[in-house]
């Protein structure tokens, strides 16, 4: 669950590699490293990819038909719970008896729906399961300390529950985090003292009080504590997680049921006991329709960050001003 997995050619060529959960930031990472090994095997190796609703009879037995380009391939094949019932059988029987020069990665993204195919292909010997289970509270620190060690570096428990609590229940920004603080203190112990002079200081140079301005509608002192974040040399990526996050926390506490204690609020909206008044107070100026544009305008600007289509710190100004814009509009 924490820690990476880098498997070998020969853990994934010749298998199924049957990766399920609803965690898709862990389930894309074991996909990624099926891909690399078969690469470091062979540069040439052919990478495929297709989604499951697609699969037909024809497409099954193209698998293990030898190509024109290269006879070693890697086939990821997404949505598996939205395989045809007239499929089933063929990847079944595939599944049985895998093309030795073939890496297959079957992604299914938890749920009921396609339970009787995942109950069928665990019983195949030549199928590996990678599952990828929701974390609770108490486990995201050990999986910072995971992050960490894979860049060479050591971090506490307190240091590593002091970054969960920095950046937020998000497992794309706490590895963001990890990467950039091994990349600052290269081979060095993270403590407490180095997690809260990076995150710490001034409060609003943290990227998850850039988005607590924002969903609480107040543009100047969002945009202020964006300058302070991005002055003191916080990743444009971890801001766009932080809205992230917001966005998700207004929406799972709206739908969450009424009359429930904060302990257990804070468990159905995954924040932090002390978090849970905030989002309170913040989800007051958000309708079901405003939230559902703004989770939308933050995947745009997270977009044009990775891609970096565009000036982080303008892309950044442009979401700040987007999402004030949008709450208190009924």
């Amino acid at each position: 669950m924490a820690g990476r997995s880098h498997p070998r050619a020969a853990d994934v060529l010749g298998r199924v590699t049957l990766v399920t959960g609803k965690e898709e930031f862990l389930n894309e990472r074991t996909v990624v490293a099926v891909r690399a090994a078969v690469r470091e095997h062979d540069a040439e190796a052919e990478l495929s990819e297709t989604s499951a609703s697609e699969l037909s009879l024809a497409t099954l037995g193209e698998l293990a038909a030898p190509s024109l380009f290269s006879s070693i391939r890697c086939v990821v094949v997404r949505g598996l719970e939205n395989l045809p019932e007239e499929s089933v059988d063929g990847l079944l029987r595939y599944a049985g008896a895998p093309a030795e020069e073939v890496a297959l990665v079957l992604v299914h993204g938890g749920g009921p729906k396609g339970s009787g195919v995942l109950t069928k292909l665990r019983k195949l010997p030549g199928v590996t399961e990678s599952k990828s289970g929701e974390l609770r509270a108490s486990e995201f620190p050990a999986f910072v300390a995971a992050e960490v060690r894979s860049h060479g570096c050591t971090i506490d428990n307190e240091a590593a529950s002091s970054l969960v609590q920095a950046v937020g229940q998000d497992l794309r920004s706490l590895a963001a985090a990890a990467d950039q603080l091994a990349s600052d203190f290269p081979g060095q112990a993270l403590t407490d003292a180095k997690i809260k002079q990076y995150f710490g200081g001034r409060a609003e140079a943290k990227s998850f009080a850039v988005a607590d301005a924002a969903f609480s509608g107040r543009p100047e002192a969002a945009l202020e504590e964006l300058r302070w974040a991005l002055d003191a040399g916080t990743a444009p990526v971890l801001v766009t997680s932080a809205f992230a996050g917001g966005a998700r926390g207004v929406a799972r506490y709206k739908a969450a049921p009424r009359g429930m204690r904060d302990a257990d609020l804070a468990r159905q909206v995954g924040v932090p006991p002390w978090k849970v008044r905030a989002i309170r107070d913040q989800s007051r100026g958000w309708s079901d329709a405003a939230i559902g544009h703004a989770i939308r305008a933050v995947a745009r600007a997270d977009a044009d960050i990775k891609g970096a289509a565009t000036d982080p710190a303008y892309t950044l100004e442009r979401l700040v001003l987007t999402v004030t814009g949008l709450r208190d509009q009924r």
